[in-house]
């Protein structure tokens, strides 16, 4: 379990699974920007992967529906002048898209009325209202 991407404390993601691919990043450099591959894309297939129990993993599919190409995650780091402080973030922001598609859905609010007090106290603060409009126009003969 060491080797895996810590995800949740329950969950982590086996480091097999997940594909890196490097080229150049765009940008300010030094003299080295035009030579080192610091750009990190990172590649992981949600639909594929036997870390996600079914339902979280059907959970995760259907909300990063819109970022998935195949029902593979990628994932992009480019700030970096440092190709492992790059993979570093990229890993990060992996395990913070996983995390957040298979986190639970929110409990459904319930509704509730306004009391008696609250509803007496906007009525009468409409009539006060209006009639303090009603005072600014002018007088009909």
């Amino acid at each position: 379990m060491d080797d895996d991407l810590r995800v949740t404390d329950d969950i982590a993601l086996p480091r097999a699974e997940l594909t890196w691919r490097f080229s150049r990043s765009g940008g300010p450099g030094g003299q080295s920007v035009n030579t080192t591959d610091s750009r990190v894309e990172l590649r992981f297939d949600v639909a594929a992967t036997a870390a996600l129990p079914e339902p979280l993993k059907a959970r995760a599919l259907q909300r990063l529906a819109g970022r998935l190409v195949d029902g593979v995650l990628s994932i992009v780091a480019s700030e970096h002048r440092s190709q492992l402080q790059n993979r570093r973030a990229a890993e990060e922001r992996l395990a913070a898209a996983i995390a957040a598609a298979i986190a639970a859905p929110p409990r459904p609010r319930k509704r509730t009325k306004p009391s008696k007090g609250a509803v007496e106290r906007r009525l009468t603060d409409k009539r006060r209202t209006a009639l303090r409009k009603q005072e600014r126009r002018r007088p009909s003969d």
